[in-house]
């Protein structure tokens, strides 16, 4: 794949974080609709301790809602395509269908746990795939990077989850989108000697108390400068 650059497809070009407030902050007639897609695998689809999925205590909703309590004069609608067990090469295929089609301004991206099972260089191909779609669409883009796996050795910098972590942060900054970094989140947690149980629902899976630190890095991302 050739670089952004030589497309002219720099997200540096899309509208600011800055620019995003101000719209959002216009009252009626002025405003409009600010519809915002999160799309990924089992995480952000809602799912809890399997099979049940705990839709308003995950974080696209949680989300939704502090983004609200910021801007109570915007009409804001938080879509979910994610679907559980999906990986990004799966994610990217339904990604012009899916998620272009809806027509968003801001898209995020969570498929980091289900990535262990492909290949690095697939998982970097498909994730720079949707990058690159949702830019070419003026799509605002946050990468998310994993919630925990309580079997993954986190601080691990050779774990298969740290791995495709420190990918997505390289995705991040060279396509120059915003990042979500909910793993440095956890891991430092850990650093400090808290276990991440009470975080999780299940093993790869987390509670409310998870997904809330995950929609807290999101609410950060559209807060920054």
């Amino acid at each position: 794949m050739l670089p952004l650059i030589a497309f002219g497809l720099l997200a540096t070009n899309l509208p600011s974080w800055t620019d995003i407030r101000t719209e959002l902050d216009k009252p009626w007639p002025q405003n409009h609709e600010f519809r915002i897609v999160c799309h990924g695998h089992s995480v952000p689809a809602g799912y809890f301790a399997t099979p049940t999925v705990d839709t308003f205590n995950a974080y696209p909703h949680l989300f939704h809602k502090l983004l609200k309590d910021r801007f109570p004069k915007a009409v804001i609608n938080v879509v979910v395509t994610a679907i559980g067990g999906e990986n990004s090469v799966q994610g990217e295929k339904r990604f012009v269908e899916d998620v272009m089609s809806l027509k968003p301004r801001v898209v995020t991206i969570d498929y980091a746990l289900n990535d262990r099972g492909v290949p690095l260089d697939q998982c970097r191909k498909a994730w720079q795939s949707m990058i690159s779609t949702a830019i070419k669409g003026n799509v605002k883009v946050i990468l998310l990077t994993p919630t925990p796996d309580t079997t993954a050795k986190m601080l691990d910098p050779n774990d298969p989850l740290t791995v495709r972590a420190n990918l997505i942060r390289e995705l991040a900054k060279s396509n120059q989108v915003s990042l979500a970094d909910s793993y440095a989140a956890f891991t430092d947690l850990q650093q400090t000697g808290e276990q991440l149980q009470p975080y999780m629902s299940q093993s790869n899976h987390p509670n409310r108390k998870g997904h809330d630190i995950v929609a807290k890095k999101l609410i950060d991302v559209f807060l920054a400068d």
